[in-house]
């Protein structure tokens, strides 16, 4: 998708800050008019400042858990893993040795994961919207109005970032 193209015209932003308390570990959410969700980092997550290098992406969640695993079937998503609002979707290491884990930030049906990332992590640097996307999560249908709960709109995290800014300086 080009800047400003599809991902502009389809999808709403929504975004989780300070996911579990973390400070500026903000995450987006892509909210597509078919309920579809795109996770993403969000612009201001410490893996988007400069200097950072990403070393490497995984999806291995815990020893029985690997969301490669995730193996989707048919109209009605069968065998999707459920995740809740707080499900880690991936760990990402940089080369300063932090390790990041992305959450889902939303409840539902874990539709696919990017395996791009896996081989080339750059892009979750230089195309975080586009095609350095985490993972694709479809919410239930009754829940679709309800899923973006607890998230803020591009207006409100704007505020949030300036309010950062203002207590750094």
């Amino acid at each position: 998708m080009a800047a400003g193209g599809g991902a502009e015209r389809y999808f709403t932003r929504w975004y989780k800050p300070d996911v579990k308390g973390r400070p500026c570990e903000d995450f987006c959410v892509l909210q597509h008019s078919n309920r579809i969700c795109v996770i993403t980092l969000a612009e201001a997550h410490p893996l988007l400042q400069s200097g950072k290098t990403i070393k490497s992406v995984n999806y291995q969640i815990s020893a029985n858990c690997s969301r490669l695993q995730n193996k989707v079937s048919g109209k009605s998503k069968r065998g999707a893993q459920f995740l809740t609002e707080l499900a880690p979707l991936c760990r990402i290491s940089s080369s300063d040795g932090e390790e990041y884990t992305v959450y889902s930030c939303i409840r539902g049906r874990l539709i696919e994961v990017n395996e791009n990332i896996l081989s080339n992590p750059a892009i979750l640097q230089e195309k975080p919207s586009t095609e350095g996307y985490i993972a694709v999560v479809l919410p239930k249908f009754e829940e679709s109005k309800s899923v973006t709960q607890g998230l803020l709109t591009q207006k409100e995290y704007g505020e949030v970032l300036l309010k950062r800014l203002n207590s750094s300086s």
